[in-house]
């Protein structure tokens, strides 16, 4: 009988040891949340996934949060879908990719461009866009029971809550319900904008679900992600600017929403600049943030308008940093080198 009370006696003492051991574990992972300040965000597009990835080992070491894919994720214009599909294998087996994934705290987040859509340049036209996004919700790990698979299109929002503070991710469909584009009649230009006001970048149904989320928005950060150029419109590549009545829609939505501490996006370009705008919705001006591309950059860059660019355009390969201050409500934005981490140029922003 004293041996099974004492059994029980230490039963119990391993089982109050545990606990508390449990307990201790939980309090501090609540506690170190509690004390975070900042929130580091990665972010990048136009990846080759048939050139070397190597890169990613650069871009872990900054030891982001998260990671914000920025369109043109992998390179493929192909309606065949299972080739499309081996080619987005070819990156997400990728050693260096795999290794910088994992020690995501948030893992990754993202938007497509033309030639993860399938075609260069195309919209609402190509056929085999419903094809093209259950292979691009695979990637991201998007199973049939998100909101995603059963509206049209990519567009979605994420929220991320950190202690007390939260930031919210607008992750847009540049590709899906786009209209065509206008071909320039100027020689040194590709596309000029739409003069209609019935033709929309992205579609009715994706502009009444981003008004419903920016009015339905708490969240102390808000991120707007874009595959194409929001302010830089004058260069006659893609960019918002060839649907300016969807521009003015979106500075209206800001204005009428009073969204916290605003910030921008995009990729496609193969260059990475700083653009900024004077908005009359908010009291900072806007930043749309470019951050392309990682694996190819436009080498022959000789020069191109952008009255909103802040600093110089970075026509080598390189990758984003944005690191907010929860607190103080600022973040500093850097472009990096993909080839050694060097910082190319930086911005500092206080909303």
């Amino acid at each position: 009988m004293k041996k099974i009370y004492l059994f029980l006696v230490l039963v119990s003492f391993s089982l109050l040891s545990c606990k508390s051991k449990s307990d201790e574990e939980n309090q501090e992972k609540s506690t170190k949340n509690e004390q975070t300040t900042s929130f580091r965000i990665a972010l990048g597009s136009c990846n080759r996934q048939d050139m070397s990835q190597e890169f990613w080992s650069t871009i872990e070491k900054d030891s982001a949060d998260i990671f914000i894919w920025g369109g043109d994720n992998i390179y493929a214009d192909t309606p065949d879908m299972k080739l499309m599909e081996a080619k987005y294998d070819t990156l997400k087996n990728n050693n260096y990719y795999q290794s910088f994934v994992n020690q995501l705290p948030y893992g990754t987040i993202g938007v497509w461009d033309d030639h993860d859509y399938g075609k260069n340049d195309a919209g609402k036209e190509w056929k085999y866009r419903d094809e093209a996004k259950s292979l691009f919700m695979d990637f991201f790990d998007i199973d049939s029971s998100h909101a995603m698979a059963s509206r049209g299109g990519t567009y979605q929002s994420e929220v991320v809550e950190i202690g007390e503070k939260s930031i919210k991710f607008y992750l847009l469909d540049t590709r899906y319900f786009r209209d065509g584009l206008k071909e320039a009649e100027e020689s040194n230009r590709r596309y000029q904008p739409h003069k209609s006001s019935d033709s929309t970048l992205l579609g009715s149904e994706q502009w009444k679900w981003l008004e419903q989320e920016f009015k339905n928005s708490e969240s102390d950060f808000n991120i707007i992600v874009s595959s194409i150029q929001f302010l830089s419109s004058e260069h006659g590549f893609e960019t918002w600017g060839n649907f300016p009545h969807d521009v003015e829609k979106m500075e209206t939505l800001l204005k009428k929403y009073q969204l916290d501490n605003v910030l921008m996006l995009s990729g496609d370009r193969h260059i990475s600049e700083f653009s900024q705008k004077q908005v009359e919705a908010l009291d900072y001006p806007l930043t749309d943030f470019t951050s392309s591309g990682l694996t190819h950059s436009y080498t022959s860059y000789d020069g191109e308008p952008n009255q909103y660019r802040i600093g110089e355009v970075t026509a080598e390969t390189s990758y984003g940093i944005v690191d907010l201050d929860l607190i103080e409500e600022k973040a500093d934005l850097k472009i990096k080198s993909t080839e050694n981490g060097r910082i190319l140029q930086n911005l500092s922003l206080e909303f």
